[in-house]
């Protein structure tokens, strides 16, 4: 049986390399040819390489933009994710201009929101990387007009700044049209000499609106930033001395940093890397989730929590990485008895400020109101983790997308989707239908499919799950700014 199911978590981890190449070269050969031999620009991942303190950072949604509608877009045209800089977790957006110019479609707009959504809740200093071309203006209806839309990056960057959460930006390419209001709206900004420029609208529309040739640097340059119109606050003349500075800037925020104590930190007893082999293939097709949890855990320890009630959910208190934490966890079909245990357990852990992870292979199954309505409620942080499937309104129970996790990863293996592949046929009757509904659903349901339309937060190797800089680096901050929180409040 083990080895099924290795056998078919292998074709999972194939896909996965697969994409992580693709996104890995991101604009192609060409564009990074142009990008730093003609622009004389650095990579955006030479960039992060010179701005945090090591490459041991959390990228979030690496495949978002694949596969979709309008083309793909390698890792949706920028990069985000949590790295420490002097010491200190930030976010960090970094536009990779080598992907369609820098040019921004809807799903980078949904990409750098979502990274200003984990900076809010987790308190996170953010850095811009700013290199935009602007909007890609034959998709503008989707881009510039809701609420969700482009304006709300800038709606979210005051809202940042009230908050008192730091925001730093680095001008190192373009900033065009609406990208001229990221360094504008930030704390503190830098520019880099003959590299960076900021203006709403460039050379071109001068010349189409007044007859008069500018060039970029005259019309909205470093010099001219720096010592003319006072829009950025430090002037680079390379792109190191600005992340030099952008560290600097950092070291300045005065925030209190909380000791790590990595001696405490006890490994499971069981390998993680036979996680690889418990992967289930869908909710007909699983393991004990004991077996993953046992693999996920310090020491492989468990306090389960009504363990002779509900049993098709597993609820219990476990450390992982030293952070205490508590885990709801399918075993079955989320039945009223397990529901009612569900809403218990999630209710006390919220009493305890406790936070709490899911690790959701739900069935197409109608779900309890009860734990919805105690997961919807809970105050803690909250982490799902897709280790199967996430079907039907039991994966809103289990605290799918809709219900706000904190994060939101997926296994490759996971299957996302209101019904599972091959189930249709208890809603539609004609066979051909069945047929259409259910390959529809086969090729809609897959993990790929899903954190391409940034529906998650990314796609994670089972053995990874536990792995230091990933999920512990999560429980890290969560535990930080829970505890900032108690003594802002005392």
């Amino acid at each position: 049986v083990v080895i099924f199911y290795m056998i078919y978590a292998a074709e999972g981890v194939i896909e996965y390399l697969e994409h992580k190449e693709k996104v890995m070269k991101g604009g192609g050969e060409n564009a990074i040819a142009r990008h730093t031999l003609r622009n004389r620009k650095v990579l955006v991942r030479d960039r992060l390489r010179m701005l945090l303190d090591d490459e041991d950072y959390l990228e979030l949604s690496p495949f978002a933009g694949l596969g979709l509608p309008y083309g793909d877009i390698p890792s949706a045209g920028c990069l985000t994710g949590i790295g420490k800089i002097n010491g200190l977790w930030c976010m960090f957006i970094a536009n990779d201009a080598t992907v369609k110019g820098g040019t921004a479609y809807p799903i980078t707009v949904k990409k750098h929101l979502r990274a200003q959504v984990v900076a809010m809740q987790n308190r996170l200093p953010s850095v811009y990387l700013v290199d935009s071309g602007g909007a890609f203006l034959p998709l503008q209806s989707e881009i510039f007009a809701d609420s969700n839309h482009g304006g709300r990056t800038f709606f979210n960057e005051a809202v940042m700044s009230a908050m008192k959460i730091p925001q730093v930006a680095v001008v190192c390419g373009s900033c065009t049209a609406g990208g001229a209001y990221v360094p504008t709206m930030s704390e503190e900004a830098v520019i880099v000499h003959r590299i960076g420029t900021i203006f709403l609208g460039g050379p071109p529309l001068v010349k189409a609106a007044t007859g008069e040739e500018v060039s970029p640097e005259d019309l909205g340059g470093a010099r001219l930033h720096s010592e003319v119109s006072g829009c950025v606050d430090h002037f680079a003349a390379a792109e190191n001395e600005a992340y030099e500075y952008t560290r600097n800037i950092i070291s300045t925020l005065n925030y209190e940093l909380p000791e790590e104590d990595s001696d405490q930190v006890e490994e499971p007893l069981y390998n993680v890397d036979d996680l690889m082999g418990l992967a289930p293939r869908c909710y007909n097709h699983s393991m004990d989730v004991r077996l993953v949890v046992s693999r996920l855990t310090d020491g492989s320890r468990f306090q389960e929590f009504k363990a002779r009630y509900g049993t098709p959910l597993l609820t219990g208190f476990a450390r992982i990485e030293g952070y205490q934490v508590g885990i709801v966890a399918n075993n079955g079909e989320l039945t009223y008895e397990a529901s009612l245990k569900g809403s218990h357990f999630v209710q006390l852990c919220d009493q305890r400020d406790i936070p709490l992870i899911f690790l959701q292979n739900t069935a197409p199954e109608p779900a309890q109101g009860s734990m919805m309505s105690a997961v919807a409620c809970a105050s803690v942080p909250k982490m799902t983790v897709v280790i199967g499937g996430c079907h039907g309104g039991d994966s809103y129970a289990m605290c799918g997308r809709a219900f706000d996790p904190n994060f939101l990863f997926l296994w490759p293996n996971a299957r996302v989707s209101i019904l599972a592949p091959g189930h249709s046929d208890a809603f539609v009757q004609n066979e051909e239908e069945i047929t259409q509904i259910n390959e529809m659903l086969e090729e809609e349901s897959s993990a790929f499919f899903s954190t391409g339309r940034l529906w998650d937060d990314g796609v994670i190797l089972p053995q990874d799950t536990r792995k230091v800089k990933e999920l512990a680096n999560i429980f890290y901050l969560i535990s930080m700014w829970l505890n900032r929180r108690f003594v802002l409040l005392l």
